[in-house]
């Protein structure tokens, strides 16, 4: 199969920065233009970017090399958002985090370096380093070191703080948490953040993808906002319409909350890997660059009062129309 040129080719585009991402990048694209390859593993997931103009998505076993390197065939550049938070434990890290952080970072090296493609846009993390407590900052950094040991790429590496927005899965979880629960127990309240808001990650990207001089360099990405778990969790509450108390866990019972998490069926939604992480304040350290275009980045407070609200008033039309509903 001959994939046509395109801009910008997405991996990891089915999450919600990716589509988010696809969607500001065509918006004000010419009819007929083809100017976005979103390559995903879940082509079901991108349902929403099927019908938008510009857009093309393709599924594609990642894992595979040849597959990787056809389809990223014709594009200009390169973003990689893929990323996990969760793996089974290993060493040096677990295989989920050895698979999606180092081995596919190296894998698209291979693959650009092939079809002479020379400008990627890597999505990392605040915190990052060899020596990080967490299997997932330790196999993000590993995955940044593959990429800038590779001499033919003009890479940009972005690293964000926690993302949040409509979709996310981050203040919309705790909200949802407090629908249903009467105390939220809380594992590391104390640990810290800087969220950023989805418009503006994307706007820093798009900002690297037409600006050369970022090439080369690795630049933060937060809001304006400093806030711990805690506050996070209190607001996710408070503007969903559905304040809970929040129950400090202290760290020995957080582990062990964690344990049990990991041992549930479905993906765990805390591990003991990300308690290590929340180790890590999660801040930038210093001011954002100014090539990212975020003068004035948006504040959790501004946005999550609207789309938390949303969320719940769709969740409870929900329930009433099931219960409205005949046997």
């Amino acid at each position: 199969m001959t994939h046509a040129t395109v801009d910008v080719a997405i991996l990891g585009g089915s999450g919600f920065i990716g589509q988010a991402l696809a969607a500001s990048l065509v918006k004000n694209l010419p009819t007929g233009r083809l100017a976005v390859r979103v390559i995903t593993r879940a082509r079901e997931k991108c349902r929403d970017l099927w019908s938008l103009p510009g857009i093309e998505v393709i599924e594609v076993d990642t894992r595979q090399e040849p597959a990787l390197a056809e389809a990223l065939t014709g594009a200009q550049a390169v973003v990689n958002l893929v990323g996990v938070l969760h793996s089974r434990p290993g060493r040096p890290w677990g295989p989920e985090f050895d698979e999606a952080h180092v081995k596919l970072p190296s894998r698209l090296a291979r693959c650009m370096t092939s079809l002479g493609i020379r400008r990627l846009i890597h999505i990392s993390a605040l915190g990052v380093s060899d020596h990080a407590p967490s299997m997932y900052l330790r196999s993000k950094a590993a995955g940044e070191a593959a990429l800038r040991g590779t001499i033919n790429l003009d890479l940009t590496v972005l690293r964000p703080s926690v993302v949040f927005g409509p979709k996310d899965q981050f203040l919309n979880l705790f909200a949802r948490l407090q629908r249903f629960l009467p105390v939220v127990p809380l594992a590391t309240p104390h640990a810290r953040f800087q969220p950023i808001y989805v418009n503006d990650l994307v706007t820093a990207i798009g900002a690297c993808l037409h600006k050369p001089s970022t090439a080369g360099r690795v630049l933060e990405c937060v809001g304006p906002d400093v806030l711990s778990l805690y506050e996070i969790v209190h607001w996710a509450g408070e503007y969903s319409g559905h304040p809970r108390p929040i129950l400090p866990l202290p760290d020995g019972v957080s582990w062990l909350q964690a344990l049990v998490m990991e041992h549930l069926p479905g993906p765990p939604l805390l591990s003991r890997d990300n308690l290590a992480s929340a180790t890590v304040p999660n801040v930038a350290s210093g001011p954002m660059d100014p090539d990212l275009d975020l003068p004035n980045p948006v504040s959790l407070h501004s946005v999550a009062p609207q789309f938390l609200g949303e969320a719940s008033d769709r969740a409870s039309a929900g329930r009433f129309r099931r219960r409205r509903t005949p046997d």
